[in-house]
């Protein structure tokens, strides 16, 4: 499920060796129906854990190319 959230993929391109599509998506609507996700989302934010920060790529790029890179720096 982490996957498709990660790249906004369609549940149909879910690759084989995380399981079948249909399943997947299926357990999805179960939890989300039974407030799994809330529960889990909740718990986590009760004591953030700090050690490990991760930055989009994307963010990266912008300031690359935002800043004026000269040749010998």
């Amino acid at each position: 499920m982490l996957w498709l959230a990660r790249g906004a993929s369609p549940w149909r391109d879910l690759p084989p060796e995380l399981g079948h599509w249909k399943t997947v998506y299926t357990r999805f609507r179960r939890w989300s129906r039974a407030g799994v996700w809330e529960r889990l989302f909740k718990a986590l934010i009760v004591d953030p854990d700090f050690e490990y920060v991760l930055i989009d790529a994307t963010i990266s790029k912008v300031h690359a190319v935002r800043v004026k890179i000269t040749p010998g720096h």
